[in-house]
């Protein structure tokens, strides 16, 4: 008899847990924003009360998941910022210790198949479709084939804790860091487009775009004015490219104070969203398209149907 599985997706940002049933049907999805990238672009290392805050929450998801009869079929899975960090085996050990579970660093290839398989099944948009996967230390770009497989994917550095930390310092942010981050992001466009080519894909080649991680349902969930977040109504909202652009201009003139007051804008992501609507407005712009679609379901998703 099937039984209940559970994953841990340990982003730049935020720590994220699903728990479905041995049907895959769920049971709970829970976020928690550490903020593990923190520093990590300037100094290599993960900052101790970052990588504190992160075991401690992955500590209370084993709890929810024991809760729920989840006994082996743990998968947790780190990104970006383990990736990029050369004291990695603190976070091992620390996962270890208060789970029992061996942790994994994901390949960039690896956390964009998973998105693409959450994303694309989940919601239906104009094939072929590219998803984009905006976390807090690396952007996953994936572009689709006709036949629905992945037909060419990138890896950028470049996410919405890494852009504020480089280019966005004041609050609000100046005009001459909004030039830097924007030339920033740019010139990530332009490497995507040359490795994609690469892979005999362009961004062009896609009909439709599907946002999936917190900057893309944030944005989602401010364009709708919704009160709080509520990820049954962010689910395959569109987005469109005017609008999105209005809201990354009217986001980068605000202060963190003031986008913290914005509803569905959850704690500790108000001093990151305007780096990341800056990231989602060029990769649309670049792909000349007019809209994108925003999906709940994303590399956690993919993460737990790989333990089926």
């Amino acid at each position: 008899m099937p039984t209940p599985r559970a994953a841990v997706d340990v982003g730049s940002n935020s720590v994220r847990l699903l728990v479905v049933d041995g049907d895959g049907a769920r049971l709970t999805r829970e976020m928690v924003i550490t903020r593990l990238a923190a520093g990590v672009d300037a100094t290599g290392h993960l900052d101790d009360l970052a990588l504190a805050r992160t075991l401690e929450a992955i500590a209370g998801f084993r709890e929810v998941w024991a809760s729920y009869g989840v006994e082996s079929r743990v998968r947790i899975a780190a990104t970006s910022a383990v990736r990029d960090a050369a004291d990695r085996a603190r976070f091992f050990d620390g996962v270890r210790a208060e789970t029992g579970v061996e942790a994994e660093v994901i390949t960039g290839e690896e956390e964009a198949q998973l998105a693409f398989l959450g994303a694309a099944t989940a919601v239906e948009v104009a094939r072929p479709t590219a998803v984009i996967d905006i976390g807090g230390g690396s952007t996953e770009l994936i572009v689709g084939g006709s036949d629905g497989e992945v037909a060419g994917w990138v890896s950028l550095q470049l996410g919405c804790v890494r852009v504020t930390e480089r280019h966005l310092a004041s609050d609000p942010p100046a005009d001459g860091e909004l030039r830097s981050a924007r030339s920033m992001i740019e010139e990530q466009m332009d490497r995507a487009e040359k490795v994609l080519a690469e892979q005999g894909v362009a961004m062009t080649d896609a009909a439709s775009l599907i946002g999936v991680a917190g900057t893309a349902t944030t944005l989602g969930a401010i364009h709708l004015g919704l009160p709080t977040y509520d990820e049954d109504r962010i689910h395959r909202t569109r987005l469109p490219a005017a609008a999105l652009a209005d809201m990354a201009e009217r986001l980068a003139g605000m202060t963190s104070a003031q986008r913290a007051t914005l509803g569905p804008v959850q704690p500790g992501r108000e001093d990151v969203i305007h780096g990341g609507a800056l990231v989602l407005h060029a990769a649309l712009a670049r792909m000349g398209l007019d809209a994108v679609t925003i999906s709940e379901a994303d590399n956690l998703d993919g993460l737990v149907a790989s333990l089926a």
